[in-house]
């Protein structure tokens, strides 16, 4: 068996699901009894969610919400990058929050290092935000995805593309 297998890792969001999410956490706040007559609104372009609500309790309230929501639909938290309150037109409060997907250049230094650290028979490179991993021992690549999985990573990571 000569030849070569390898996998991607990625780090991305389920557009889909996010979308779930967000609908969930709207209709969860149609629905709440302390949110009648509220200003709370969610907005999302697909890289980023703007959060609107009438003060800061309610705030944090909404972000619970769609936090516990995306859990739910298998968005791992980590995936968002939660920006400052900031007083919003009308007495309100804005909240922006910045969708991570791609592994940024500086960060994957740090996983292709820690693949280096294995003393594995891998070979590793960084190419369009995402790490593809090749070997010839698909133990090897399941070792390092084993090992990737345990580290702490600021990032959520995918193991996509194995062949």
């Amino acid at each position: 068996m000569a030849s070569e297998s390898s996998f991607d890792v990625v780090s991305r969001v389920d557009q889909q699901e996010l979308d779930n999410a967000l609908n969930q956490t709207r209709k969860e706040i149609e629905n709440r009894f302390d949110f009648k007559h509220s200003k709370t609104n969610i907005e999302s372009d697909g890289k980023k969610i703007t959060l609107i609500s009438d003060d800061e309790l309610k705030m944090r309230n909404v972000v619970d919400m769609l936090q516990s929501k995306a859990v739910k639909r298998g968005i791992d938290i980590k995936a968002f990058d939660f920006g400052e309150v900031e007083p919003a037109a009308g007495g309100t409060v804005r909240q922006i929050v910045t969708i991570r997907s791609g592994i940024p250049k500086e960060q994957s230094r740090e996983l292709l290092a820690h693949i280096k650290t294995l003393k594995l028979k891998v070979a590793a490179q960084y190419q369009d935000e995402q790490i593809r991993v090749s070997s010839k021992s698909k133990d090897d690549l399941q070792r390092v995805i084993s090992a990737l999985r345990a580290m702490e990573f600021e990032l959520p990571l995918q193991f996509v593309n194995y062949r």
